[in-house]
């Protein structure tokens, strides 16, 4: 039985061990294939077929900028609605498309399998948002464009932290959306979830001390949006969760 697009609903039990080694390696969900896709055609798009000027005007239409929110909205265009989600589809480069791709593939496929679509969309939009603004807040007013999916990657990180690492340790990306989902403090004692997510912080901390990382390539994605992506998915994922039958 194949698990497409949140198909099949989390169950309340431990699923019996698998061996992932006779699963797909690209056995993703429809979605997420779109969704890469989305994220090629937003980079290629502007950076091969439009001109200097117009690749200009699809990053400042598209882009999130802190400053439109210190301006009154009468004073300005629309953007504002629409750049706290579209942001993320937009990259600074193929290193950083494929950065974030592998770490959507990841840990995206287990979150969409086990919430399904409309719930992933809801979760990547928020989650957006939550990165856009946490980063606005810690840099109100700023003129500079944030780009790229990793705070909507974060997110899923810290989401498939809730339940994709069982307590006996490891990691499952073809079976983890199987897996029944661990409370807060119960995922923070999970040895595997700790060591993760301390490393994960460690990384971000050394992005906001000024050391480049591979996928932040000129900065493009600021530190403070993983942060707040990876707080939204871990803490408030059971809202996006289905419930267990």
């Amino acid at each position: 039985m194949s698990y497409e697009d949140g198909e099949q609903p989390p169950v309340s039990g431990t699923p019996q061990p698998k061996d992932d080694a006779n699963a797909p390696v690209f056995n993703l969900p429809s979605l997420l294939v779109g969704i890469l896709a989305a994220l090629i055609i937003a980079y290629v798009v502007p950076a091969y077929l439009l001109s200097e000027e117009g690749n200009g005007w699809f990053v400042f239409t598209f882009g999130f900028i802190p400053l439109r929110y210190a301006v009154p909205f009468s004073q300005q265009g629309l953007e504002w609605l629409w750049t706290p989600v579209t942001y993320s589809f937009l990259h600074g480069g193929i290193e950083h498309i494929l950065f974030n791709g592998l770490w959507l593939m990841a840990f995206g496929a287990p979150v969409l399998r086990r919430i399904g679509t409309v719930r992933f969309v809801l979760l990547w939009g928020i989650s957006a948002a939550v990165s856009a603004f946490g980063h606005a807040a810690l840099n109100w007013g700023d003129a500079t464009v944030l780009i790229g999916a990793s705070g909507v990657v974060s997110a899923l990180m810290g989401a498939a932290c809730r339940f994709a690492f069982p307590a006996r340790g490891g990691y499952s990306a073809s079976f983890g959306h199987l897996m029944p989902r661990q409370s807060i403090l119960g995922a923070l004692q999970n040895r595997t979830v700790l060591i993760f997510t301390l490393m994960w912080l460690f990384g971000n901390v050394l992005i906001a001390v000024g050391v480049p990382l591979f996928g932040d390539v000129g900065g493009q994605i600021a530190w403070d949006a993983h942060v707040f992506g990876f707080l939204l998915g871990f803490l408030f994922f059971g809202l996006f969760d289905r419930p267990v039958r």
